[in-house]
């Protein structure tokens, strides 16, 4: 690399080789359970459970040949220390028949009823389940694997333990949950090291950036330690921050930033809050991605990003010229994923969420591709495998209305989920 800011004595070499492709695709698996009790099972409504195999064809049909993808905890254990492996086999296999490689998602915001996520116990089982899974690639034939083991712990802990519009919809436990999923989050990395010392671990989480709503002292204060809560879970991960949990710096292997439209905001949030691309006070994202990696000296990946509707193409065009832009800035950038690959049912409604390069199937597992998004992601991927430079070729104010509109949906789904 040409800069030292990104040298650390704990970390691996970084190659730009940690995976496949460098262009991704992530298969929604959220399985939490909503405020009503319902449990989602997006890997379910979504039938990639059925259809494995032909969406992992169809990502290598386009030049993708690494996936993010998850394990559904609740199903793999129906009782606490009894697997069954029925749920997840067909993805496993149709991964290792298509040579694609996954990034198991182990924790996606769901967990087996029987267990509480702030007691000890939670971590304990996590870990075992961990190991378990990790046992099960190893009988499958998987070599070198990948693990996301908890995803978005901080933005977890904040909507669960103290926003309380995502489970367990607590208040003033935010801190507590957070520490929990650290824990269970080792435990889960000391297991998958015992079956595969060669594993790679990613961490994901939200990169984001947050401006006060004017100069007062009170709001600058809050929206700088908002700002900063982005970096705690990985802090306390590689045991920079409360190593009573018992974080090592070789845990914090590969970064995972996940970035949406919503993830700039000023300080008091609600509706509006979203700063869109054209505001001068908006970071571009490569910037954010080259704090990060700095923070740590770590290889670090978009492990989540996407827009819906018709802003899909505009959005791949202005993530892959910032990913071409931290990349000669010397960011180890080792890829991006578009999350999700597939449309889905919304978390709270069940609408048609228009978010992915591919829709709903049909009964032969045949997906129509929203060809606008198709064209943009094979030049997206010819422009990164050339280092081409690129203009922004469309009006950047569609941007600004698809994000201000998204962001002000995310804000109501959460108002309304906390209600």
């Amino acid at each position: 690399m040409s800069s030292s800011i990104f040298e650390c004595e704990h970390a691996p070499p970084t190659t730009n080789s940690l995976f496949k492709s460098f262009w991704m695709g992530g298969f929604e698996c959220a399985t939490h359970r909503r405020h009503d009790g319902r449990r989602l099972d997006c890997t379910a409504s979504t039938r990639h459970d059925e259809f494995a195999w032909q969406d992992y064809e169809r990502l290598h049909s386009v030049g993708i040949q690494t996936a993010r993808d998850g394990v559904r905890w609740h199903l793999c254990e129906p009782r606490i220390g009894h697997y069954d492996w029925s749920s997840v086999l067909n993805q496993v296999r149709a991964a290792r028949d298509t040579n694609t490689q996954v990034i198991w998602d182990l924790f996606h915001y769901g967990w087996p009823d029987d267990l509480n996520i702030f007691a000890p116990r939670f971590v304990e089982a996590f870990g075992r389940f961990a190991g378990a899974f990790a046992r099960l690639l190893c009988d499958e034939g998987e070599e070198n694997p990948v693990f996301a083991p908890v995803n978005e712990i901080s933005f977890f802990a904040w909507g669960g333990g103290d926003a309380g519009f995502f489970n367990p919809y607590s208040h003033a436990r935010g801190d507590d949950l957070k520490r929990n999923l650290v824990r269970a989050t080792i435990a889960s990395v000391e297991a998958i090291w015992e079956v595969f010392p060669n594993a790679r671990i990613v961490h994901p989480d939200p990169i984001i950036n947050v401006l006060p709503a004017d100069d007062s002292f009170e709001l600058c204060e809050k929206a700088a330690f908002f700002h900063d809560l982005q970096f705690w879970s990985w802090d306390m991960i590689a045991g920079r921050r409360e190593p009573e949990l018992g974080g090592k710096m070789e845990y914090l292997d590969i970064l995972g930033a996940n970035y949406y439209p919503y993830n700039q905001w000023q300080h008091p949030g609600g509706p509006g809050a979203t700063i869109a691309p054209s505001d001068p006070r908006y970071r571009p994202v490569s910037e954010l991605l080259f704090d990060a990696a700095a923070r740590y000296g770590r290889p670090i990946f978009l492990s989540e990003t996407g827009i819906e509707f018709d802003a899909r193409p505009q959005w791949l065009y202005y993530i892959g010229r910032e990913a071409r832009i931290a990349l000669e800035r010397g960011v180890p950038l080792e890829g991006v994923c578009w999350y999700p690959i597939v449309n889905h049912p919304g978390w709270d409604d069940d609408r048609h969420c228009q978010n992915g390069l591919w829709d709903y199937p049909n009964e032969w597992g045949e997906r129509a591709a929203f060809e606008p998004m198709e064209h943009a992601l094979l030049d997206q991927i010819r422009l990164t495998n050339e280092r081409e430079e690129q203009e922004l070729n469309f009006d950047t104010s569609q941007l600004d209305h698809a994000t201000t509109a998204q962001g002000d949906r995310a804000e109501q789904s959460r108002e309304d989920s906390a209600i």
